[in-house]
């Protein structure tokens, strides 16, 4: 639960705590948002439909063709996430959708501790939220988000990182990700590509 979450990761004292939620379209169509809640650093997670979606009949309790099952939702979050060294990576805090049900394989995977807001409580991923709605300016309601390559979604996160908040000082998102790169190479921690 959310209340059992790091201190630091509140008052976003240190970076590498991040919110996470989906962005749902049509036709069980999807995107997945990861927001890290002190640079405001934005990576959207790419859900293709899975092999079978709309020629298999869906099965009860059967795999989740849509794209965002917990299986496919583990996998390619954790490729995404796993994109940062270890210490930018310290917690997700999700909301109680079913796609992060295979939670405690994503943490074991990334070592990401991953804590869940309450329920209807969106303001508990106030950062996730709002990035959310700035997101629906390249992505709107009533389309299908299938229609948007991994590809088209890294320009977008780029175009949203590279966007200057005044909470950030007028810095964009990317340049105090970069900040805190920099310090982990110069501390003599490799980083991942």
């Amino acid at each position: 639960m959310i209340s059992e979450r790091p201190a630091e990761a509140e008052d976003r004292a240190v970076p590498g705590h991040w919110e996470g939620d989906l962005i749902i379209g049509l036709q069980r169509s999807a995107i997945g948002t990861v927001v890290e809640r002190q640079t405001r650093f934005t990576m959207l997670v790419h859900l293709p439909r899975e092999e079978g979606y709309g020629l298999v009949a869906p099965v009860k309790n059967g795999p989740a063709l849509g794209g965002y099952g917990a299986m496919s939702m583990n996998k390619a979050l954790a490729a995404t996430m796993t994109k940062l060294p270890q210490q930018l990576r310290q917690s997700l805090t999700w909301d109680r959708g079913k796609e992060l049900s295979g939670h405690a394989a994503f943490k074991v995977e990334t070592g990401t501790a991953v804590y869940f807001a309450d329920p209807h409580s969106p303001w508990q991923r106030g950062t996730n939220e709002n990035t959310n709605g700035l997101l629906r300016q390249y992505f709107p309601k009533g389309t299908d988000l299938s229609r948007w390559t991994a590809e088209d979604l890294a320009a977008v996160a780029h175009a949203l990182n590279d966007r200057p908040r005044k909470t950030l000082g007028w810095r964009t998102p990317a340049e105090a990700m970069n900040e805190h790169l920099l310090l982990l190479q110069q501390a003599g921690v490799a980083t991942t590509d």
